[in-house]
């Protein structure tokens, strides 16, 4: 009996062991198919003829978009593994602007290598490291297929701005707003420093009404607050302005804490009103005398910006008033007036206003705006009126143009390359080459590796209608005949040279969804435990 009580605990010592060992591989692959049914469910959206998603939220809202960092962010995704990928989409818009659905399409193709790999009883660190080997000999390969462009040569600008456009929603309007993306890009860019574009000085304004036509770039400001007009009605229009923007209020002040103040009869009454009465003129009287003719107010929560009886005077002495500017709009405001912000009445003189040749508040489709053009002072600045028939379209066309401002500001390293899957079929192709020359598992991971990349010319030509495997064999055997800009043409349905056919993106684009994707997928095989913990 005591011999096979031993022998009991010896084998469920070993089961438990087994047990444990087993843990791992389900746990790795859990996240692998979770990743991978996230990247399956972006796949279709990918390229000019992908599908577009329709996601509502939990108040009814409905969103229509193409774009892989809009449909993953709107997702709800619970498993953690999954929930990477959503982030890997986030970290390719903020790096590059672009590419959003592709990165994420690589990455589930890379995991399904992964899992292939692993099933052949490789060491997840091993395909790891492997994989880290691929992403930097794929950077090299492109880095050196990438053709060099002069910032200055719009048509090329032009080119990869249109690219970026014709695989939204809003593509045929891509004539229109390929252009003014590349404007406005050129506009901001400081000649001190040409490589450095700062995208918050394009500013994109949606209003509804009218369609995406009417989209119009305004070089100078635009507020979407509406100028105060009293009961009398305010000034509209002032030309030859000199534009103040205060921080303090025109109103009477108050005291500090919560007091009382008692009055016994009418007269005291009298006194406090006409104080106030005077108080204000004051302060009118002082922004008048500085030659201020537009004044633009800072929105205050501790009390009422402007008072009634100031706006009164105001309008009498013909100054147009703008309130309720947001603070984090200040330095924007600053930066395209050209003033400055004044914080008190004493600091208000006429070195701290700014000139412009016009100031008029204009009606756009529901609303109004007001637009400041001629400005002599300022800084390189631009306002882009978005427009669109209805709030889907709307919000998809500022996406659409972000993504496109983001892909013609990110040729700061200037150096391009062609589109429609052929930088990936090249990598695919050189990887194979390169695999030959090594041995032992390196060379399997880096075959799987090449051989995962070939999804996104698959991806595109299934989504296009074509045959996938004829035209990927097809594009395979151009490429690795030394046509290495040749991509698949979804307009015609064949494979052309995507430079002919104007097809171009930045090098940064691919560069960043190689190494991103990659970087995720090696953290996804390093997992081995989910473990949960409790709250306090």
């Amino acid at each position: 009996p005591i011999k096979f009580a031993q022998h009991q605990r010896i084998n469920s010592a070993k089961k438990s062991q087994f047990k444990d060992k087993e843990k791992p591989t389900h746990i790795r692959e859990s996240n692998i198919q979770a990743a991978k049914a996230v990247a399956n469910s972006v796949r279709t959206s990918l390229g000019p003829k992908g599908m577009d998603k329709m996601i509502q939220d939990e108040k009814g809202d409905v969103t229509i978009t193409n774009d892989g960092a809009t449909i993953l962010k709107q997702m709800k995704v619970l498993h953690p593994a999954a929930k990477m990928l959503v982030e890997l989409s986030k970290a390719q818009d903020v790096e590059a602007g672009d590419g959003t659905t592709s990165v994420v399409v690589i990455a589930g193709s890379l995991l399904n290598a992964a899992s292939k790999l692993l099933g052949r009883g490789i060491h997840p660190t091993t395909i790891s490291d492997a994989f880290q080997k691929c992403a930097k000999k794929s950077v090299e390969i492109l880095t050196s297929i990438a053709k060099p462009i002069e910032l200055t040569d719009r048509s090329i600008l032009l080119k990869s701005a249109s690219t970026s456009l014709n695989s939204k929603v809003v593509s045929q309007y891509a004539g229109l707003l390929g252009p003014m993306s590349v404007d406005a890009v050129l506009k901001v860019i400081d000649p001190m420093d040409p490589n450095n574009v700062d995208l918050r000085d394009i500013r994109l304004i949606p209003k509804l009404g009218g369609t995406v036509e009417d989209t119009e770039m305004v070089d100078g400001l635009v507020l979407t607050q509406k100028t105060a007009s009293g009961a009398g009605g305010g000034l509209r229009r002032v030309e030859k302005a000199k534009i103040g923007l205060i921080q303090f209020c025109l109103s009477p002040p108050k005291t500090d804490m919560e007091n009382q103040v008692v009055l016994s009869d009418y007269t005291q009454m009298d006194r406090v009103l006409r104080e106030e009465r005077q108080y204000t003129l004051n302060l009118v009287k002082q922004i008048k005398k500085a030659g201020c003719n537009v004044l633009l107010i800072q929105k205050s929560i501790l009390r009422d910006a402007l008072s009634d009886l100031a706006l009164h005077f105001l309008n009498k002495m013909k100054i147009l008033v703008v309130k309720d500017i947001e603070r984090q709009d200040i330095e924007f405001v600053c930066k395209s007036t050209g003033c400055k912000p004044i914080a008190s009445i004493d600091h208000f003189s006429a070195d701290m206003l700014a000139s412009a040749e016009l100031v008029e508040e204009v009606n756009v489709g529901t609303g109004r705006i007001v637009k400041i053009t001629g400005c002599s002072a300022a800084l390189n600045t631009v306002s882009i009126l978005v427009r669109g028939s209805n709030k889907l379209v709307l919000h998809e066309a500022e996406r659409s143009l972000h993504d496109a401002l983001c892909v013609v500001r990110w040729f700061r390293n200037e150096q391009l390359l062609a589109g429609g899957g052929a930088p990936e079929t090249e990598l695919a192709v050189q990887l194979l080459q390169h695999a030959q020359t090594l041995c032992g598992m390196e060379a399997y991971c880096f075959q799987a590796y090449a051989e995962a990349l070939e999804i996104i010319p698959y991806t595109l030509s299934e989504n296009a209608g074509l045959n996938p495997i004829a035209t990927v064999t097809e594009m395979r055997n151009r490429h690795a005949n030394g046509d290495s800009g040749c991509g698949i043409n979804v307009r015609r349905g064949g494979i052309s040279d995507m430079a002919q056919e104007n097809v171009l993106q930045p090098l940064l684009v691919s560069t960043s969804a190689i190494e991103l994707a990659t970087e995720t997928v090696r953290s996804i095989l390093k997992i081995d435990d989910i473990v949960n913990t409790r709250g306090q």
